[in-house]
């Protein structure tokens, strides 16, 4: 049996993004522990499958809808969490994703690209589409952690953000994504000096290569097989594996519990089979 964190029971997690594959895994583990979970998703249906979840095995969740790019339905999420817990101990800022507009079909330039319509090449990276990805993630993460910190300072909370392996060292084809997680990174630096005295604590998790609904058809072939840039991603991660949600639970236990972690702010795990460690030779 696992060992369970007594010193989350009854405390308050909110979870954007926890419609999703890893951040709706993690609220689930974060609800075996006996925290009161709010979920936070745009479409707000994952949102209800996930708080449906915890609910029917025994413990407490309300699914609310957010979109985190919007200061005013932020502001409504909160004041419904608070309406119905009364608190808030944890911010998971798990919102984010990427945009076809601020992706290149090729890892590296090549000339015939740019005369190619079916090629998306660096100069046809659009604005909007960096827009999209740099809102979704950084002012994702900005706006719940501005609107909530009001509440985390209350209970002298922690916040943990989302990063990536593509903060440290930008992945091919994802500039856009790539350059927004380091700004995550950096974010939840400044962060947690900003706020070092007041006792919330601010990470952020950063995971390798997980497989999840957004970026399955990127790693996998229709009949489940592995696809060319998976196999890439795989030769380059010494433990020559994905990662699986349940993965994160160790670090996210350990981040959310002040008793383990309260003097621990201001870094990123990474969470990827050696991916960072490895140099490729």
């Amino acid at each position: 049996m696992k060992p369970i964190h007594n010193h989350l029971k009854n405390k308050v997690a909110v979870i954007t993004g926890g419609g999703g594959v890893l951040c709706g895994s993690m609220a689930r583990e974060l609800a075996n522990h006996g925290m009161k979970i709010a979920i936070l998703n745009y479409p707000k249906e994952f949102g209800d499958r996930t708080a449906e979840d915890i609910n029917k095995k025994g413990g407490e969740a309300i699914s609310v809808f957010c979109d985190v790019t919007k200061k005013d339905i932020v502001e409504q999420a909160r004041d419904e969490v608070v309406e119905v817990f009364g608190r808030v101990d944890l911010l998971i800022n798990g919102a984010g994703g990427n945009h076809p507009e601020g992706t290149t079909t090729n890892e590296v330039y090549h000339e015939q690209d740019i005369a190619d319509p079916e090629i998306r090449s660096f100069f046809d990276l659009t604005h909007d589409g960096f827009n999209h990805v740099f809102n979704l993630n950084l002012m994702g993460t900005l706006l719940p952690s501005q609107i909530f910190t009001e509440e985390l300072l209350k209970t002298k909370g922690s916040i943990i953000n989302m990063s990536s392996m593509s903060a440290p060292s930008p992945m091919t084809k994802v500039p856009a994504y790539s350059a927004a997680k380091a700004g995550i990174d950096n974010f939840t630096q400044w962060m947690a000096v900003h706020f070092g005295k007041t006792g919330i604590r601010v990470n952020a998790l950063a995971p390798g290569f997980f497989l999840t609904e957004q970026n399955r058809a990127l790693l996998t072939n229709e009949d489940g097989s592995y696809t060319e840039r998976t196999l890439k991603i795989l030769s380059q991660t010494p433990m020559e594996k994905l990662g699986k949600p349940e993965d994160l639970y160790g670090a996210l236990l350990w981040l959310a519990d002040d008793t383990y972690s309260g003097f621990v702010t201001g870094i990123s795990i990474p969470i990827d089979g050696g991916f960072m460690a490895y140099s490729g030779v």
